[in-house]
């Protein structure tokens, strides 16, 4: 099998999701494989399914001064940033003909970035209870779930499945400004430390660059081989099908 990447550069958080739904109903409908968006967002903050607004720290007010959107959308999780500086990897993967649940799903999202990392000198890990990726601190044997785990988030999980197609995915601190996590509760859990990758290795490196050594990292998991695909796709509602520009 194979797995289509495509960078897509900066996109608006709502274009990048538009275009996510449309793939999904495609790669449902059984008229498109499997496909692998990398992009990097604006300045919004987002609420997963179990997120709520007071985890938004800020009043409209400075939301608006700053020009930090707000969204509420349909993945999995709680409330995250994204921004400037951070990967974005939204998969839309058939997880059925994977044989694979959510669960099991996720922790492959998770073991592409540690590997990802580990290629990049820095040892993460995953913590018992909890989704994403960890530097520092200890994985655990339990942890309760309303505790703030040791060690700092680097990566944030969400997906959502629907057909037995995933969407959605997971956002990797690169260079991002980790000041912009202050303002929400991130992933519901207060006193959350972040991170990047740039703060774990004084090392700068492009947010595409990155991306596709997650995508050789996640297709290698999935046994897919991995194509790119250099023409960025058309924006278009969800209801139109998409094809590459011409």
């Amino acid at each position: 099998m194979s797995l289509d990447a495509t960078w897509l550069g900066r996109v608006p958080f709502q274009d990048g999701y538009e275009l996510q739904v449309a793939l999904l109903e495609q790669r449902k409908a059984g008229l498109t494989g499997d496909k692998l968006l990398l992009t990097e967002h604006d300045h919004v903050y987002t609420h997963g399914r179990r997120g709520v607004d007071a985890h938004v720290l800020l009043t409209d007010l400075e939301l608006r001064r700053h020009g930090i959107g707000v969204v509420r959308t349909d993945r999995g999780g709680e409330t995250t940033y994204h921004g400037p500086g951070q990967l974005v990897v939204y998969p839309i993967v058939s997880i059925r003909d994977l044989s694979l649940g959510p669960v099991a799903y996720v922790r492959l999202l998770e073991e592409a970035t540690i590997q990802l990392l580990m290629d990049y000198g820095v040892r993460s890990h995953r913590v018992v209870g909890k989704t994403g990726v960890w530097v520092g601190g200890e994985p655990g044997n339990k942890v309760d779930p309303s505790s703030v785990p040791k060690g700092r988030k680097v990566a944030a999980i969400g997906v959502r499945v629907s057909g037995g197609v995933a969407m959605h995915g997971i956002a990797i601190n690169i260079s991002t400004d980790i000041g912009m996590f202050d303002n929400i509760v991130p992933c519901g859990m207060q006193r959350l430390k972040v991170t990047s990758i740039e703060n774990e290795t004084d090392v700068t490196r492009s947010v595409e660059s990155v991306g596709w050594d997650w995508a050789a990292e996640f297709a290698d998991i999935l046994g897919h081989r991995l194509n790119t695909v250099g023409s960025p796709y058309t924006m278009r509602s969800p209801s139109e099908s998409l094809a590459p520009a011409a």
